[in-house]
Order: C-alpha cells, then structure tokens, then sequence
C-alpha cells in the first residue's frame, strides 16, 4: 500500500526537528541531514538524495555524515551495482545511542570515585565529586531498568 506524503508538512517536521536538535547541542546541518533521514521511508539516502532533499551542498552533506558516522547515529553503504554510497541510519538507534552513554557514565563515575578519594572525602571538593559519583551511578541504575522496560512496551506496539 503506497501511502501520499505531504512534503511541505515532511520538511516543515524535518527543521523542526533539527532545530530542537541543534538547540540540544548537534552541530546544525548534521541536525538536519539526521532528520531528513529519519523523516525518509527507507531510512537511507544518498548524498545527492540529501543535498537534494534539505538545499544544500555536497560539501555540507559530507561534513554532516562525517559528524553522523562518527557518533554511530548513521553508516555508510555502498548501494548495490553502483560506486554511490547511502546514508542509513542505525537500526534501535536510540538504543544504541543510550546503551553508548550508558558506557561513558560508567567511565565518569569511575573517574570521579577515584578523584574524590584523592581530592578527600571530608573536603567541600571530595564530597561534591562523590556526589556526582554516586548520581552516575543512580543514573546507570535507573537506565538498565528503563531500557529494559522499553524493549518489553515496544514488543507491544504495532510498528512496522
């Protein structure tokens, strides 16, 4: 069943999002060309497909992909019979991109239990970083649980 897309309401969503976004602290056109991906019904694209799609140049495509890559949000293929590469994004990438942090909290709050044993437990210093230890470690916790619950709700709904 082939279902019309409204494309002005397609890139209205797109800019929106990207917008939120970059106020959330990605770079801008990577903002943009994320969005547009997860905004295409195969999830994947190619540079031209992209550059085409947001107005924007071969350049910029490849700065943002760059950036995409880099942070496991997208990968590069080669579509099949052809030297051209797409752009896709990462199957449960939302996931992926907390069980990653999940990774980095557990680096933090180790740096940080070592830092307030050597800045002192009794200083104002030590115990402020042994505080923000132990959020981490709340933090970690509270995510395990979170995600798990997540997988059990998606199995319920009735995605594609």
């Amino acid at each position: 069943m082939s279902v019309q897309r409204d494309e002005e309401a397609v890139s209205r969503f797109v800019e929106r999002f990207a917008a939120q976004l970059t106020e959330a602290g990605m770079q801008r056109m990577a903002s943009r060309v994320f969005a547009q991906l997860l905004a295409s019904d195969g999830g994947a694209m190619t540079s031209a497909e992209l550059g085409e799609a947001l107005q924007i140049s071969p350049a910029a495509v490849s700065g943002a992909v760059s950036y995409l890559t880099q942070v496991n949000m997208v990968s590069r293929e080669r579509e099949p019979g052809s030297r051209r590469d797409r752009y896709v994004l990462h199957n449960e990438l939302w996931y992926e991109t907390f069980t990653r942090r999940d990774q980095a909290l557990t680096l933090f709050e180790k740096t940080l239990r070592e830092g307030a044993v050597g800045l002192g437990a009794g200083s104002p210093a030590g115990a402020r970083v042994a505080e923000t230890a132990a959020f981490f470690e709340f933090l970690q916790h509270e995510m395990h649980g979170l995600m798990d619950r997540w997988r059990d709700h998606r199995a319920t709904l009735d995605l594609p």
